[in-house]
């Protein structure tokens, strides 16, 4: 989000903050998260892809609340207002080409015949997956795996970048330009992992009945869309209909949140940007002094930019009454691994923890492994998959190993030490600042895309190089 974004958010926060006598707050969200999905999405370098990728992320929130009806659900007139309202939304955006000047867009939308084609495709499989497909088993696991290959075709750069070309050449456009960077699907990270929550939550039948409203703004709400974090649907529905006053306590609440989060990211975060280590500065650094306080930079300065936005994510909800989860928790004061990864990221940890961690650990327990493989294979596998999921790399798997190899060690240290009495203060200490070392070195393989310059920067900071 840009400062003006964020601005106009904040103003509507607190003109809504007036209104909800006057207006369904659920609906007013509802209609902001729709449209603030349009205007948030960066332009995109195949033509009238700024238009169709947002147009996408609901169409996907649309299929996948169809899948999950319950067995005795009937979509209910409000449902259908909110497909009106989905599809209306749609036709009115595509109808501003015809100004001249983009509204919400960032280039010119498509045609609105091909708009109106394509809605009601998607209205037809919305009602076919609605009366034949819903709940089934098959049906959930293979939408699972459909959002799964999306999220992974976008971060891989070969599929990504063969991707493009294809669009690229549908939309009359040289596909020899293609590039991986061609599309930037705002928020698609953490739009795939709110739809497969609710979709795995389905299939183990705890996933409540919602309307389409309200799973729609779930999985598109705007200050949540760009850097997250991870709501569940069943923490975050029930805010939209309680009772909720602007009250000068809440307003004092979102104000620090949203001046903390905007002085870190636009005041501390891009200040360090200047003398971070990135790639040219790592080729240009030759001494192991300056190459560790580029490296220091760094690694305040990805804390400040995702905490930061973390806090105006927070602040914004707080506007309009919904109470975001907290995603830092101080991680660079942390003594140990385990514990960095409890307060950096909270809920990134909680959803892989709660999908991939623990259905893994209890079937390898089943299978008779020993406890210390268990912990092995989770550990690792765990952080490679939370690697990846920032980008299809092997600068960000071997980062993933990093962590994943480091976390199991520090288990094996802390059941050896079970029952030991608790360290001193200088131990304490100590602890702390070599979980903030091991964790900075590991940001030399995800802020390098190449491993060799990675291994040659670790050589630099080592003396050796």
């Amino acid at each position: 989000m840009t400062l003006q974004q964020i601005f106009v958010f904040a103003a509507l926060g607190l003109l809504a903050g007036r209104a909800y006598g006057r207006i369904s707050r659920p609906w007013l969200l509802f209609a902001a998260s729709v449209l603030a999905v349009f205007w948030l999405q960066p332009a995109a370098l195949v033509r009238g892809f700024d238009f169709w990728l947002p147009a996408a992320s609901l169409g996907l929130a649309a299929l996948v609340w169809a899948l999950t009806l319950p067995a005795d659900a009937r979509p209910s007139r409000e449902d259908k207002l909110a497909a009106a309202a989905l599809a209306a939304g749609a036709l009115l955006l595509a109808a501003t080409r015809y100004l001249g000047t983009p509204i919400l867009t960032a280039s010119r939308p498509p045609q609105v015949e091909l708009v109106a084609a394509l809605a009601a495709v998607l209205a037809l499989l919305a009602w076919l997956a609605a009366r034949s497909l819903r709940g089934r088993a098959a049906a959930l696991g293979a939408a699972t795996l459909a959002v799964l290959a999306i999220l992974v075709a976008l971060k891989a750069e070969p599929l990504a970048r063969g991707l493009n070309a294809a669009l690229r050449s549908l939309s009359g456009q040289d596909p020899a330009l293609a590039t991986a960077l061609d599309l930037n699907w705002l928020g698609f990270s953490y739009i795939a992992f709110r739809l497969v929550h609710a979709l795995r939550d389905r299939a183990a039948g705890r996933l409540a009945h919602y309307s389409l409203r309200d799973f729609v703004t779930y999985i598109v709400f705007f200050p949540a869309l760009t850097a997250g974090p991870i709501e569940r649907v069943e923490r975050f529905v029930p805010q939209l209909h309680a009772s909720f006053l602007l009250a000068a306590a809440e307003l004092q609440a979102a104000g620090q949140r949203l001046v903390t989060g905007l002085f870190m990211k636009f005041v501390l975060a891009d200040a360090l940007a200047y003398f971070a280590l990135n790639p040219v500065l790592a080729a240009q650094t030759t001494s192991t002094l300056w190459m560790w306080l580029l490296l220091i930079a760094y690694a305040w300065r990805i804390f400040f930019d995702f905490a930061g936005y973390t806090h105006i994510a927070i602040g914004l909800g707080l506007l309009f009454g919904v109470h975001l989860p907290e995603n830092f928790a101080r991680p660079y004061s942390q003594p140990n691994l385990t514990a960095f990864w409890n307060s950096w990221h909270i809920t990134l940890a909680q959803w892989f923890r709660a999908y991939f961690f623990n259905p893994l650990t209890r079937f390898l327990r089943t299978h008779n492994w020993p406890v210390w493989a268990v912990v092995l294979v989770g550990q690792v596998s765990t952080m490679a998959l939370i690697s990846l999921w920032h980008g299809i790399t092997w600068s960000f798997f071997i980062w993933g190993l990093w962590h994943g190899v480091g976390l199991f060690v520090h288990s094996q240290f802390a059941a050896a030490r079970k029952g030991r009495p608790s360290p001193a203060a200088w131990q304490h200490a100590l602890s702390v600042l070599g979980t903030f070392i091991y964790v900075a070195l590991g940001w030399v393989w995800f802020v390098l895309p190449q491993p060799a310059q990675a291994l040659q920067v670790l050589r630099v900071l080592l003396g050796l190089g």
